[in-house]
């Protein structure tokens, strides 16, 4: 035992000797003594439980050291550490520096899309909260609240341009998201990549830029048209074709239910065929009642004495109820007498005054059986409430003046046959159209090139494959035209209604019923595709365009996308007056 402890202070001596000591010093030491051979067991069994204790600690990092790793992996999210995740690149042919730098381009240029997409991000979410706050304007040093009810016009201005900033922005991420996957596709699977995909968010689902306009229909303003069987309106329009008669009629049957009195359609002896375009006995299902009825009915009903007891003319100039002789004439042809006609204001047809609800019944009362008013298409009686959706007079249909049950099936079966439920509808106006634009201030009339500029922003924003076009342009134009029309760098196709073909049957119906080749019908079925369109292209001025605007207004087919051609644009070039 005291050899044992003896043994171990001289190794703990032989440890304390310093570390420059030379080797021979330490042999030559007095105390140093050799080990003897009892010493070997416990040197050997120190340097194994040396050892042992580094086996033990590599033994427990080669388990503890995955374990933790696995730990790690579950539980972190990494893909929130980093901005973007670069795919593995694919050296198939070994090292090959120009392949490398290549892919290191591309990498890069997927970085810089996945910031620029970060920051469109960041323009949509705020586009989302300037749509729910209010907005405001600073007009003339003052500050005017947009959403107060004297700024409604202001109000959808201001929300229309919103739409189209967060259209353009859409647009950006989808082609943001298009480019990323065409550069991954190289370096990945090596798949084909399908253009035309729509690479945008799965946030966006459910948003249409070109979505339809709640017009609110429950909440219009109405009044009862409850006429007596005795007493009747005699409708008179002269002024322009037959769009501009439509109007007429329609604000004839508001009249009409002011004065409590059933309106009487013209003759197609001196009017149009409007038994060939319009369902008129669908107005008076509508209403439940008899509200309207036909020449024919209201000739019978006097016995072949037809008389006009009172003409009272709304306009006075520039002759009075805007009738000229001609139209006197054939009035007076159709066997029916005349009184006098006489202005009960003074009122110009290019100047209308705006009027009210008691303005009209204080100057137009009458107990006589049978009065006229003469053509009222300027009128300006109530524009808000006679012009909005749905119409004034309370009624049980979407809309009492709509296309004929025959045009409206030949309409939708042209649509199903070339068209299919996505397209945008063009009116193109361009014959004659040119002289009256340019005497417009400003001018109305665009030229081609500027136009298919315009149409190409509304398809870029509609998103839509094919386009109806109802022109009465030249093909020399509409041939311009198609060539300049272009969405996803592909063609757009302009679908016009082909000549009559035996062997197609969206048709069939009009032929059956001897309506094909009327130039109206055809004229009201061009109304009547494009009023069912998603999207609507109108030319400015052209009542052609307001009565397809009334009817998508009324069957709720009006879309925030619908605008006149280059709507707040300026033509870039005009030509000079004669």
């Amino acid at each position: 035992m005291m050899e044992r402890e003896s043994s171990d202070e001289e190794e703990d001596r032989e440890n304390l000797i310093s570390q420059n000591a030379r080797s021979n010093d330490v042999v030559k030491s007095p105390n140093h003594r050799h080990r003897s051979a009892f010493h070997i067991d416990d040197d050997f069994r120190s340097r194994f439980s040396g050892v042992t204790r580094r086996f033990h600690k590599r033994y427990l990092m080669a388990i503890f050291l995955p374990m933790l790793i696995l730990i790690l992996y579950f539980t972190t999210d990494f893909r929130s550490l980093f901005q973007m995740r670069i795919p593995t690149i694919k050296n198939i042919g070994g090292n090959n520096p120009p392949i490398d730098r290549m892919r290191e381009s591309e990498l890069r240029a997927l970085y810089l899309l996945r910031q620029q997409e970060l920051e469109l991000f960041k323009m949509w979410n705020y586009t989302t909260l300037v749509n729910k706050s209010n907005f405001s304007l600073v007009n003339n040093s003052n500050l005017v609240n947009l959403t107060s009810a004297n700024n409604n016009g202001v109000d959808m201005l201001s929300s229309s341009m919103l739409e189209d900033l967060k259209s353009r922005v859409f647009s950006q991420i989808s082609l943001n998201k298009q480019i990323q996957g065409v550069l991954l596709s190289s370096h990945e699977n090596g798949g084909s990549l399908e253009l035309n995909e729509n690479y945008t968010d799965a946030s966006f689902s459910g948003w249409n830029g070109c979505r339809k306009v709640d017009q609110r229909l429950s909440e219009r303003r109405t009044m009862e048209w409850k006429p007596r069987s005795d007493k009747y309106l005699f409708a008179i329009c002269v002024s322009g074709q037959m769009s501009n008669h439509l109007i007429c009629l329609e604000k004839h049957m508001f009249f009409a239910a002011l004065f409590n009195r059933i309106l009487v359609i013209p003759s197609s002896k001196v009017d149009y065929e409007f038994h060939r375009v319009l369902d008129i006995e669908h107005i008076n299902k509508c209403l439940g009642r008899k509200v309207v009825a036909t020449f024919e009915e209201f000739a019978e009903s006097k016995k072949k004495h037809l008389h006009i007891d009172k003409l009272m003319c709304y306009f006075s100039s520039p002759q009075p109820c805007y009738m000229d002789d001609e139209r006197v004439k054939k009035l007076k042809g159709l066997g029916l007498s005349l009184g006098k006609m006489e202005a009960v204001w003074n009122e110009d047809v290019k100047k209308p005054n705006q009027r009210t609800v008691p303005d009209v019944l204080a100057k137009f009362s009458s107990d006589d059986n049978v009065i006229a008013i003469g053509d009222v298409f300027f009128a300006d009686v109530e524009r808000e409430w006679v012009m909005q959706p749905g119409g004034p007079i309370a009624h049980k249909c979407k809309t009492l003046i709509e296309p004929s049950r025959l045009i409206l099936l030949t309409a939708q079966r042209f649509i199903q046959t070339f068209l299919g439920k996505d397209f945008i509808a063009l009116h193109f106006r361009r014959h004659g159209f040119l002289k009256f634009c340019n005497a417009k201030q400003p001018s109305c009339f665009y030229p081609v090139p500027q136009a298919a500029e315009c149409i190409n922003r509304v398809l870029e924003r509609a998103n839509t494959p094919v386009i109806y076009l109802s022109t009465d342009a030249a093909e020399s134009e509409t041939g311009l035209l198609q060539s300049l029309l272009v969405w996803n760098g592909k063609t757009v196709p302009l679908v016009r209604r082909p000549a009559r073909n035996f062997a197609e049957k969206w048709d069939a119906l009009l032929y059956r019923h001897g309506l094909d080749g009327d130039s109206q019908v055809e004229a009201m079925l061009d109304k009547t595709v494009c009023a069912m369109s998603s999207v609507f292209i109108g030319s400015s001025g052209s009542t052609f365009t307001e009565d397809i605007l009334r009817l998508r207004k009324d069957w709720g087919s009006a879309s925030l996308c619908d605008e006149y051609l280059c709507q707040g644009e300026l033509p870039n070039f005009t030509a000079e007056d004669e």
